[in-house]
């Protein structure tokens, strides 16, 4: 089976998509040597990065300080948004607390946040 198997194969693997993306475009035919050589290598390096750069779920102080950024929320106005002291919102969103059950869920409903990610599963 072929793979990458060194980081200095994976950086030329990259530097040959990005030469590869400049002439395939959407209409490049199937059966076009360019595409698939993209494909392939493409391939070789979706399987070196999901074994040594993977991707982890983002914790809750992650997601609620990107939910704050888009919805244009200070944590004076997320502690308020939330019925909670600006002390309390700082401690979950540095990751220095944990939420109870129940700003858990306030969490989750008013924030728009995944159950799943509040819980830390």
């Amino acid at each position: 089976m072929v793979q990458i198997k060194t980081e200095q194969q994976y950086q030329a693997a990259c530097s040959r998509i990005n030469e590869l993306l400049k002439v395939v475009g959407n209409d490049t035919p199937a059966n076009d040597k360019n595409l698939l050589e993209l494909d392939l290598i493409s391939d070789l390096v979706a399987d070196y990065e999901a074994k040594y750069y993977p991707v982890t779920a983002p914790t809750l102080a992650e997601t609620m300080k990107l939910r704050m950024f888009e919805m244009g929320l200070t944590q004076a106005k997320l502690a308020e948004l939330l019925g909670l002291s600006t002390a309390r919102v700082s401690e979950i969103i540095t990751g220095k607390g944990e939420p109870s059950l129940k700003t858990g869920r306030e969490i989750s409903r008013k924030l728009n946040i995944d159950p799943a990610i509040v819980l830390g599963i």
